[in-house]
Order: C-alpha cells, then sequence, then structure tokens
C-alpha cells in the first residue's frame, strides 16, 4: 500500500460513515458538541464534506485530519487579520497593490515594497510621507499600515487634529497617562494629516509629548504636507518643533510625494474615461 493511502478497513469505516448516517446520527452531535466545546468552528463546518472527500479520494485518516487542521488554522489567521484591522480604525481600506506609482514619479516604488515587509517596525523606525496635498500620502500609509496588521502587527490609525482633541480629553479627565501606556502597546501608529491644521500651544505640547512617548517603541507613520522648514507655523514653538523633528527624523524613511497634479484628480479622470 502507498504511503498515506488508507487501508481497506479505512476506506470502508469512511465510506460506512458516509452512506450510513443514520447509524452514526449519535456520535456526529456528540462530535459537533465537543468540536463547539473546543472552540472550533472550521472543524464543525467542514468535516462532513472533508469525510466525503477522503473516501473517494482513498485518504488516510491522518490527511483527513491534516486538512481540517489547515482549513482552521487558515481560518483562525483570517479571522485574527479582520480584528487587527478592525481596532487600527481606518477611515477607509486603501491597498497598496491598488496605488498607481506612475501617477507620482518621485516616490520610490522600490522603497516602499520593501518596507511593505515591516522590517522597519522591529526597528520602530519612523516613516515620513511628505508632499503637496493630494498626492497619496495617505493612501500609501494605509497601505503600509494594513500590510503590518497583516503580519501580526498591532496598528493605531489616528488623524492628527482628532489626536489632539482625544490626548486634550484625557489630559482633561485626568487619564493622559492611561492613554499614552495604551499607545505604547501597538506597533504602528499612523499620524494622518499633521499640518493641515495649527495647534493651540496646549495641543502642540501634546502632540509632542505623544510622539515622545512612542519614540524608539512604537513606529510612527506621518503624513504631512509640509516641509520641515515649516513645521514651526503648526507647532508655535521653534524649540518644541525642532525636538519633536529631531525624534522623528531620527532612523527614520522619508518618503516625498511631488507633483503638481493631484494624484486623486488623476484617478478621478482616469475612472471617468474607463
Amino acid at each position: 500500500m502507498s504511503p498515506g493511502a488508507c487501508s481497506t478497513a479505512e476506506t470502508a469505516t469512511l465510506t460506512t460513515a458516509i452512506n450510513q448516517p443514520d447509524s452514526i446520527m449519535d456520535e456526529n452531535l456528540l462530535l459537533e458538541s465537543d468540536l463547539k466545546a473546543l472552540r472550533l468552528p472550521a472543524f464543525l463546518r467542514h468535516y462532513r464534506q472533508f469525510a466525503e472527500d477522503a473516501a473517494q479520494a482513498n485518504q488516510s485518516y491522518s490527511r483527513y485530519l491534516l486538512a481540517l487542521a489547515e482549513q482552521e488554522v487558515t481560518q483562525r489567521e483570517r479571522n485574527r487579520q479582520l480584528r487587527t484591522i478592525k481596532l487600527a480604525r481606518f477611515p477607509l481600506l486603501k491597498e497598496l497593490a491598488d496605488f498607481d506609482f506612475s501617477c507620482v514619479p518621485s516616490l520610490n516604488q522600490q522603497m516602499v515594497l520593501e518596507l511593505a515587509q515591516g522590517g522597519y517596525i522591529r526597528k520602530a523606525e519612523p516613516i515620513l510621507l511628505v508632499g503637496n496635498p493630494g498626492l497619496g500620502k495617505t493612501h500609501v500609509a494605509t497601505g503600509l499600515a494594513l500590510a503590518a496588521c497583516r503580519q501580526g502587527y498591532r496598528v493605531r490609525f489616528y488623524n492628527a487634529a482628532a489626536l489632539v482633541n482625544d490626548l486634550l480629553q484625557a489630559q482633561d479627565e485626568h487619564r493622559l497617562p492611561r492613554f499614552l501606556n495604551a499607545a505604547l502597546k501597538q506597533h504602528v501608529v499612523v499620524l494622518d494629516e499633521l499640518g493641515f491644521i495649527p495647534f493651540t500651544t496646549t495641543g502642540a505640547h501634546l502632540i509632542f509629548q505623544f510622539c515622545s512617548t512612542l519614540y524608539e517603541h512604537v513606529t510612527l507613520l506621518v503624513t504631512t504636507n509640509l516641509r520641515f522648514v515649516d513645521w514651526t507655523q503648526v507647532f508655535g514653538d521653534e524649540r518644541l518643533t525642532a525636538a519633536l523633528l529631531d525624534r522623528l527624523t531620527h532612523k527614520a524613511h522619508i518618503l516625498e510625494f511631488t507633483g503638481a497634479e493631484s494624484y486623486r484628480f488623476r484617478q478621478r479622470l482616469q475612472r471617468h474615461a474607463s
């Protein structure tokens, strides 16, 4: 008998189980009860069909069990990814595969794809996405963060202005340390649209405290339409701005987005043309 093939007795047993369901009804009920107790939903959903397939293909019991186990592992991984993506709170899901790099020739595509492998996360290295509005910075940041979710990393997406509001509320309610500790439990934090709205003095100090707390512990992905020399316009304090930039640019990967035509505008034109 070839390796992995059923013996005659094994095949007969599987075939009998399929062709005589009434005789094994009690066993199936017990099995399904046990599978529910063990929290094996993929086993529960597929064991009958897989048993039929195994019998027809003359497969061994171990091969049948392996197929069920692989299905369970696959389903659990899929569920884990969905939970991680949901907890990240992305406003929209945008994939790197959907980004048209030809629209932003200044962007280093190879660098982006290498970053998507996630090596920067283990080193807590920041990524700064800098350039004019409408060129796809948020799209790329979201795509990188989604890739991180699928690799098992905890991710949290924030709009910069909304984060400042959250920090102000946490400070007013005397739970700022708890808020910062929660952020430290993430692997990646996306800070989107930094620079669109100037901060108050208190807001600037809180965002500085937030970034300083995460420095060298959690990877920051920051999108901004401002050149570094213009960040003082947002934070108001030159010394604070310099200190923040020192932390963010240390070991940072900088992705530059330059171009006169909006990426979003060009995508709309292409959709209408098609």
